[in-house]
């Protein structure tokens, strides 16, 4: 078996899936809207376009005629999946997943209208005035989010009548695509979020990882950690919302599901149809596969039966500081490498941002994820940027 893999997204999390499907004996063509791109480094072929470009999409569609199309970031014209469907191309999840999953506004409504679950209180506003009236509703503090983001961009919080026009302005300079539109949410008081990596199968056998914990900063992860102690009836009712919504979009792969977990029980948050920044700690081998080698395994229709925890581990993640067009060159991995159980990777980005995530340092081992986050914490603090 070797399938023709097309990936529209090529960050670090894309890079990690070519490597699993590299593994597996497969054939990854990766895309994106820059060139030297992290998983362009380690694919077979690659193709700079915007993906935003319907047009341009349909372009390399025909050109490679892959046997999967696999999105991985937020920024596609995903209502062109429809038709590739239709033409005979498998979308993973599905085309749905990835038109619904790409925009908030799609997803929210499916899960709080469609489907009954318990989510925050939420507006939408394409205006400032829609955004004031919808602050009005939620009452403050609120989270103000573009539709269409990801790591964070765009995402604040209003306390004060102050605050709402800093966080329409912020929003819109954050969004990704075309789409001038927010959502504007309750603040949920809650005591911890997670993420439940959860995997569907061809053979339609849904499975659960271990539940992840994470630390946010700006709305984008600073540290996660495998497990999250939690109670039982708190995971049951996250996995029982998790498989109601995946069976509702559809098709096999790996989905981030986070909700927020409070005294009040079990909140629906966002949803990922594909693997999740916050699952980079599978990669200090807390699980029999990695998230991204079980995404991997479900898009070739390779069962898997099961996803033990193998131990307690941590992701810490390592930022620019600032912005630059120079390729990055990175010192004190010989310091950081003197921690025992632990790893870090370099995700090869060709340039710099501020708060730009470029690495990541792991943890593993027997002791308590606390102190694993810790140990993670210091690993990642060894490592530097260079950008001259």
């Amino acid at each position: 078996m070797r399938k023709k893999i097309l990936l529209l997204g090529s960050g670090e999390l894309g890079k990690e899936v070519v490597i699993a499907m590299q593994r597996l004996g497969q054939y990854v063509i990766a895309v994106d809207n820059y060139e030297n791109a992290p998983a362009m480094q380690v694919a077979h072929e690659f193709e700079v376009i915007n993906m935003l470009d319907g047009d341009e999409l349909d372009r390399i569609v025909a050109k490679h005629n892959p046997d999967f199309i696999v999105p991985e970031v937020e920024s596609i014209r995903t209502e062109r999946f429809y038709d590739y469907e239709k033409q005979g191309f498998t979308v993973i999840p599905s085309a749905k997943a990835a038109n619904f999953t790409m925009n908030r506004k799609a997803i929210r409504d499916l899960a709080a209208v469609d489907l009954g679950v318990k989510t925050a209180k939420y507006k939408y506003a394409t205006s400032f005035d829609q955004l004031k009236e919808g602050v009005k509703f939620t009452g403050m503090p609120c989270v103000v989010k573009p539709l269409m983001s990801s790591s964070g961009k765009g995402q604040s919080v209003i306390k004060t009548e102050s605050d709402i026009k800093k966080a329409w302005d912020y929003a819109l300079e954050g969004s990704r695509g075309d789409l001038m539109e927010v959502i504007v949410e309750a603040f949920i008081d809650f005591d911890y979020e997670i993420t439940l990596l959860t995997l569907t199968q061809n053979n339609g056998n849904t499975l659960f990882c271990p539940p992840i914990g994470h630390r946010q900063e700006r709305g984008d992860y600073q540290e996660s950690w495998q497990p999250m102690t939690m109670e039982d009836a708190h995971l049951k009712e996250s996995e029982e919302i998790a498989d109601k919504v995946t069976k509702a979009l559809g098709g096999s792969g790996i989905w981030g599901v986070e909700f927020f977990i409070g005294k009040d029980g079990v909140y629906f948050s966002e949803l990922s149809p594909r693997p999740h920044d916050t699952g980079m700690v599978t990669l200090a081998g807390t699980q029999n596969f990695t998230e991204f080698e079980l995404h991997a395994r479900a898009i070739l229709g390779i069962p898997v039966s099961d996803i033990p925890l193998v131990r307690n581990g941590a992701s810490a993640v390592v930022l620019a500081e600032n912005e630059s067009n120079n390729f990055p060159t990175f010192t004190g991995l010989e310091e950081a490498a003197k921690f025992k159980n632990t790893d870090f990777k370099i995700f090869g980005k060709p340039t710099t941002r501020k708060y730009r995530r470029m690495a990541v340092a792991l943890a593993y081992g027997k002791k308590s994820t606390k102190e694993l986050v810790e140990k993670a914490k210091e690993v990642a603090k060894k490592i530097q940027l260079d950008v001259s």
